[in-house]
């Protein structure tokens, strides 16, 4: 099954394909020489996802999916959420976002912390919606090289390694990315 996935982020694509596996043919935009940012302007990820994934699908009238994720801190409340690429600013870096994540919770003995990708599937003109979340908690330094932006400071409950600490198989098992892809996955099966 040929799909688009909605990103410009290699590490994103390795991450759906490593957990689609091999039944599906997945393409991200970079490949498809879209060039142009999609703004994100919702104020919640099942917007922005759906924001990404109706751009793509009316323009290239292809079925595609498209995530967005949020980092939600319980002493921060709930933030950064929506904003979670952006937390230090526009153009923020991964390490830019967890310096400013580390200073504000300096201190904080509630550690606790939710992400959550919300996917939006367009097939056959038709919207899907699947979400996975991963609690954890925040520590208080990085930990670990690999994963996205906020994986060194990052372990999930019931896990002795931060994401980065983790491959990227065991991530595409145990990710809120990977939980909802997973969700998604189930669903284009049934539909085979």
């Amino acid at each position: 099954m040929d799909l688009i996935f909605a990103s410009h982020n290699p590490q994103k694509l390795e991450e759906v394909r490593a957990s689609l596996g091999s039944s599906f043919a997945v393409v991200d935009l970079n490949s498809l020489r879209w060039i142009a940012e999609i703004p994100e302007t919702a104020d919640t990820l099942v917007g922005n996802a759906r924001l990404k994934a109706h751009t793509v699908f009316n323009e290239l009238g292809r079925d595609c999916f498209a995530d967005d994720t949020g980092l939600e801190i319980a002493a921060l409340d709930g933030q950064p959420g929506v904003r979670t690429a952006r937390f230090a600013g526009e153009g923020a870096t991964g390490a830019e976002n967890r310096a400013k994540t580390l200073s504000l919770m300096a201190g904080e003995v509630d550690r606790r912390a939710t992400f959550r990708t919300v996917i939006v599937l367009i097939q056959n003109g038709v919207e899907h919606v699947f979400e996975g979340r991963l609690d954890g908690e925040i520590l208080r330094h990085e930990l670990g090289e690999g994963g996205m932006a906020y994986s060194p400071i990052f372990r999930p409950v019931g896990s002795a390694r931060t994401l980065a600490e983790m491959s990227l198989e065991e991530r595409a098992q145990v990710s809120h990315r990977a939980l909802a892809l997973q969700k998604m996955r189930q669903f284009l099966e049934s539909s085979l």
